[in-house]
């Protein structure tokens, strides 16, 4: 099989590389034959969704892109923290919904 690399850019798209089978919603594959790369929106503002039209650059889209790790997000190596309410942990729980008063 080969290698795929999915590059995050800089409050940009997501620039993939290597070969790929891109379906949309409803289970049609794109054509990208003799596309070794493609670039997908992340802004949401593209007129080309999935795809990249450099629109990200002309309304200023500003991403948090760095990866984070692990230890910093207070999960160990394994898996989620198990410290009581920790995200993931059984006995956490849930308040109830406030009921909604219209006016």
């Amino acid at each position: 099989m080969a290698d795929v690399t999915i590059t995050i850019r800089r409050n940009g798209p997501y620039r993939v590389e290597g070969p790929i089978k891109l379906v949309d919603a409803d289970g049609n594959e794109y054509d990208l034959a003799g596309k070794p790369a493609i670039s997908l929106c992340r802004c949401g503002a593209s007129i080309n969704k999935p795809f990249c039209d450099g629109t990200h650059s002309k309304i200023g889209f500003q991403a948090a892109e760095a990866a984070v790790r692990r230890d910093e997000q207070g999960l160990s190596p394994t898996g989620p923290s198990q410290a009581p309410g920790a995200p993931g942990r059984a006995d956490q729980t849930v308040p109830p919904a406030k009921p909604r008063t219209e006016m």
